[in-house]
C-alpha cells in the first residue's frame, strides 16, 4: 500500500500556514474535496455540537427529555435513532445525575451509527473489536435488549476499567469483557453472528477534538494504521459465521485507512464478501480523485461523513456481509 500524495502548491501552504496544519494534510484534503475542504476545515475551527445518546435499557426517551429540560438543558432530535444534539447547556451535560445513572452517553452522533448499522438481533452472538470506553458496546446492548451476548474486547489493559465502569453505568448485563488482541481472535475458533470493528486510526477526523492531530500524524502512522486495520478486519471476516455482518468503522478521512481497507478485503476474500448499504452519510470513494486509483464499485454502498455537512467527527462506515463460511 503506498500513501497517496500529491504537490505542494500555493494555496496548501496558506491554508496550512493559516490553520496550523501539517501542509501534507491539507493538500491532500484538496485534492480529495476540491473546494470543500477550505469548509472542512472551517468547520473544524468553528467547532461541532455535542450529541448524547439516549439508553432505553434505563429510561424512556420523553421521561428523560424531560428530566433534562427542568434542569435548562435544551435537545434537539437528530436524525439518528436515540441520538440528540445539545443545543443549550447550563453546566456540563456530563455531569448531570441523570448521566450518572446511566441514562445517557454522551457520544458524538457519527458514533452512533456503527451499532444500528450492525443491526444486531436478541438472540445474536456479536463482538466488538475494540470496545473502550464503551460508547458503541453499550449501544449495541441497547440494541438487543439487554439480550444475547456481546463480547468485547479491548487490546489495552489501562482502557479496560473505564469500559467495565460504563458497562456497569448503563445497565448492560449481555457484556463479557476480555483483554486480548483482537488480531487473534480468529485463532480461537469461534463463529459468531456479528462483528463491529471501529479500528484504531490517525484520528483525522476528530481533530476538532485534538488540535495536536494537525501536525502529529503523517505517512508512518497513516502506513502502521492501514496495516494494524487490515490484520484486524482479516481476523474479523474470519470470525464470522456464513450470512454473518461486520461493519467496519473509523474517526479518519483518509483513504488509505478505509476505502483501501476495504478494498483489500474484498480482494482478499474474492466473492466471499459483499458490501450492503448504509442508511446515513455520503457515498465512499470508488476512486480517489485526482489519480488513477481505483477502488471495488461496492464502495459507492459504504458512507462518509464530513464535519461541514453533516456536523458530526469525519467519519467512516462500511457494512460488510459474509457469503461463504
Amino acid at each position: 500500500m503506498k500513501i497517496v500524495d500529491f504537490p505542494s502548491t500555493k494555496k496548501s501552504r496558506r491554508l496550512a500556514e493559516k490553520y496550523g496544519y501539517d501542509e501534507f494534510i491539507v493538500r491532500r484534503w484538496l485534492n480529495f474535496f476540491g473546494d470543500e475542504a477550505v469548509n472542512l476545515i472551517k468547520a473544524i475551527e468553528n467547532g461541532l455540537p455535542k450529541y448524547i445518546r439516549i439508553n432505553t435499557i434505563k429510561i424512556d426517551e420523553d421521561r428523560l427529555l424531560k428530566k433534562l429540560n427542568k434542569r435548562g438543558f435544551v435537545l434537539s432530535k437528530t436524525d439518528i435513532p436515540f441520538c440528540y444534539m445539545v443545543k443549550e447547556e447550563p453546566y456540563s451535560i456530563g455531569a448531570t445525575p441523570e448521566y450518572l445513572m446511566g441514562y445517557y452517553y454522551v457520544m458524538d452522533k457519527s458514533s452512533c451509527i456503527p451499532p444500528l448499522a450492525l443491526n444486531p438481533k436478541k438472540g445474536d452472538v456479536v463482538v466488538d473489536f475494540a470496545a473502550s470506553p464503551g460508547g458503541k458496546t453499550t449501544f449495541i446492548s441497547q440494541l438487543m435488549g439487554n439480550r444475547g451476548v456481546i463480547i468485547a474486547i479491548e487490546a489495552n489493559k489501562e482502557r479496560i476499567q473505564p469500559l467495565i465502569d460504563n458497562v456497569h453505568r448503563m445497565g448492560c448485563l449481555n457484556i463479557a469483557i476480555l483483554n486480548m488482541n483482537a488480531v487473534k481472535f480468529n485463532q480461537l475458533n469461534i463463529k459468531v453472528d456479528k462483528i463491529l470493528l471501529d479500528a484504531p486510526c490517525t484520528g483525522e477526523g476528530i481533530i476538532h477534538k485534538d488540535k495536536t492531530r494537525k501536525v502529529s500524524r503523517g505517512k508512518e502512522d497513516i502506513e502502521f494504521c492501514h496495516s494494524l486495520q487490515f490484520d484486524l478486519i482479516k481476523s474479523a471476516f474470519e470470525s464470522l459465521k456464513k450470512d454473518g455482518m461486520l461493519v467496519y468503522s473509523t474517526c479518519s478521512l483518509t483513504p488509505e485507512e478505509n476505502e483501501m481497507v476495504i478494498d483489500a478485503l474484498l480482494n482478499e476474500y474474492n466473492g466471499k464478501a459483499t458490501v450492503e448499504e448504509v442508511d446515513w452519510g455520503d457515498e465512499a470513494f470508488v476512486s480517489i480523485p485526482n489519480t488513477k486509483i481505483k477502488f471495488n464499485k461496492q464502495l459507492r454502498k459504504a458512507r462518509r461523513f464530513y464535519p461541514h455537512k453533516h456536523e458530526t467527527s469525519g467519519f467512516f462506515v462500511a457494512k460488510i456481509r459474509k457469503l461463504e463460511g
